[in-house]
Parts: C-alpha cells; structure tokens; sequence
C-alpha cells in the first residue's frame, strides 16, 4: 500500500554522482550507493527518491524549459517548510541547493514519509467502509483546516504576505498567465475572466494558505489510514484568503454524480460512497472556522480557472516541445472543459 516510486523518466535523469556527492557533504550518515527513482504523478515539480543501504530522501526540483515568474521557486518552499515543521504536519527539511550548476537548476533534500498518498484510487489492499472514509474525508477536510489556524506571526510565515488586495492579484495574475500561455487551440475565457474580475470579494480574510491542498498531497499512516501524517508540495504556499484555499481544493474535488469528462480526470478518491460533496464541505469547512454561509460561486469558479491556467502552463511547455511526456498531450482538451464548466456555474446550471 506505500506509495512507490518507478524509474526515471529519460528526459528527467539526474547526475547520481553529482546528487550523491551533495547528499555525501550534508548528511554524511548515509552508506552504500545511490539510486534515484521518479515520483512521476506530479505535473509541476519534479520528485524524486534517493536510496541508499541504509536511507532514502527525496529530492524536489523544478522541471525543465520556459517556467512562469514566481513559480518553482525551490528555495521558497524549503523555507515555508522548514519554518512550519514546529507547528504542523510537514517533513523534515535537511538540504537546499543554490547553486544551479549542478544539475541545472536549484533543489532540496527532505525526509521520506513512509504512508500511504490517496490518489485516484486507494490501494486495492486498503479496504474502509462508507463510516472509514467519512472520517477520512472530515479528517483531511480538518489539515486544511488546522493549516488555516496556524499563526502567521510566531512562525515568521507573515513576511509571505503583500498585505490587503490579495483576492485581486490574484485575478489579475491568473488572467495575465492564461493570456501569456494560449495557444491556438484553447478558448479565450474573457466571458469567466470578467465575471471574476466584476466580483472580487469586498470582505477578504488572511491566513497561511497551501494553494494546493488536496488528497494526494496528503500522506497516511499505513496502520491508521485515517490519520494524517505528512502534507506536501508547499510551491504555491502564500498569505492569503482561505475561502480561495478552500475553491482551489474543490476544483479537483470530483463527485460519484460528476459529469463523464470530470469522472474521468479525477486524481483522488472523493468519489468514494461516505465522502462529503463539494457543496457539504463548505458547509463543513464555514461551520469549523465560524464563518458565515457565504455564496460560494466565485470561489468555485476562480478555483476552477486557476486550474485551468495551471494545465495551459504545463500544455504550453508540451505544445513548445520543452517536455515530451505523453500525459500532457490532452490538456488542452481539459482547458476547454474547464472553461465550459466555469461558464455552467455562473450562469447557475
């Protein structure tokens, strides 16, 4: 049931002596010969594990090719971790590498946690009632939750902040990034732009937020899956609002009654019998931080274009043949889906 990692992907490969001489000087307590794996699940930062006799470690780094301003920045997410260590469920960081020259860009080594990650499909050998998921479902629900309380000054996590004005920054920018990234075969999204840009919140609230919080960015204990013990990918980590958080959550956040495109591109388990739906947890999620029932459409809508901005940066690189991996070949497909299924929930379908 742990997740395992397979073998490098070619245009991934690292330098084993180059990584093995870097771990060597940090963490000398290491033994024998290297041997890196691939994590290949992810479609941002590349993950990577390094085993040796007597360790593994994982190693995050940028991809390769044109990455937008701001994004993948290694030295940022080491330090959003390492500050958060004390007070909430992260691994432990143990090495940042500045120094691009040697593989070509920057990265770092942290701890191994050895669980379970609930991607699309729990382990065949995993086996919970509708009453164990519910309390797996409320139990993740709970992390984004816990994270959202964490506070910001003792941490030294407020100078992440850039002060009021953050639910329009983000507009703009994931208006500026999609326009920088169309391609020609993708919609112009200027009818879901607008909406959004006309109803930014007036009312904004300021917390740590993930950016990326979802199931397979969890990892369980695999003698109590219910239980969380690790949550991962810090890349996109900021103060902001966390009602954004939360829409970021439920873009991905596929229902047993979702449409066929939908059901198709789910990445974790919430379409199993016992998980909550997209509208019971935000209910759930405003009931546990004393938040007021709000309208929610322009959380759900922002959620659901930021992610589709996302896969137009990933298929942008695939389309300018800076990456050659299959799985992106699609996705502009799924930006047009998106936008779609954006103009459905405002017009209130």
């Amino acid at each position: 049931m742990i997740d395992q990692p397979k073998e490098v992907r070619e245009e991934d490969k690292l330098d084993e002596k180059i990584i093995s001489e870097f771990v060597k000087q940090h963490l000398p307590e290491k033994k024998g010969e290297l041997h890196i794996k691939q994590f290949r699940g992810g479609a941002s930062n590349l993950t990577y594990q390094l085993d040796f006799e007597n360790v593994s470690y994982i190693l995050r780094t940028s991809p390769k090719g044109t990455k937008a301003k701001g994004a993948h920045d290694m030295g940022r997410e080491f330090g959003i971790m390492q500050k958060l260590k004390p007070v909430y469920t992260v691994p432990t960081m143990f090495a940042f590498c500045k120094d691009e020259s040697l593989i070509g860009r920057e990265f770092y080594i942290m701890e191994k946690l050895v669980g379970i990650i609930p991607r699309a499909n729990l382990p065949k050998e995993l086996s919970l009632t509708k009453e164990d998921v519910r309390v797996l479902c409320t139990n993740v629900i709970d992390k984004l939750i816990e994270l959202h309380q964490v506070n910001i000054q003792t941490t030294g996590l407020s100078e992440l902040g850039k002060g009021t004005g953050y639910c329009k920054r983000q507009i703009d920018g994931w208006t500026e990034r999609y326009k920088k990234a169309k391609t020609w075969n993708v919609p112009s999204c200027n009818y879901v732009m607008d909406y959004l840009k006309a109803n930014i919140p007036t009312k904004e609230r300021s917390c740590l937020i993930h950016n990326d919080f979802r199931f397979d960015n969890v990892v369980l204990d695999a003698t109590n899956p219910m239980k969380i013990i690790g949550v991962l990918d810090w890349e996109m980590a900021t103060i902001g609002d966390p009602l954004m958080d939360l829409g970021n959550s439920l873009a991905y956040w596929v229902q047993a009654d979702d449409d066929f495109v939908a059901r198709k591109t789910r990445r974790q388990p919430t379409h199993l019998e016992g998980m909550l739906t997209r509208k019971d947890v935000v209910e759930y999620y405003c009931s546990k931080m004393n938040f007021k029932a709000e309208d929610f459409t322009f959380y759900e809508v922002y959620g659901i274009f930021r992610l589709a901005v996302i896969m137009q940066q990933i298929y942008y690189r695939y389309h300018h043949k800076q990456t050659t991996n299959p799985t992106f070949k699609n996705f502009w497909f799924l930006v047009n889906y998106m936008n779609w299924r954006c103009r459905r929930i405002i017009s209130g379908k």
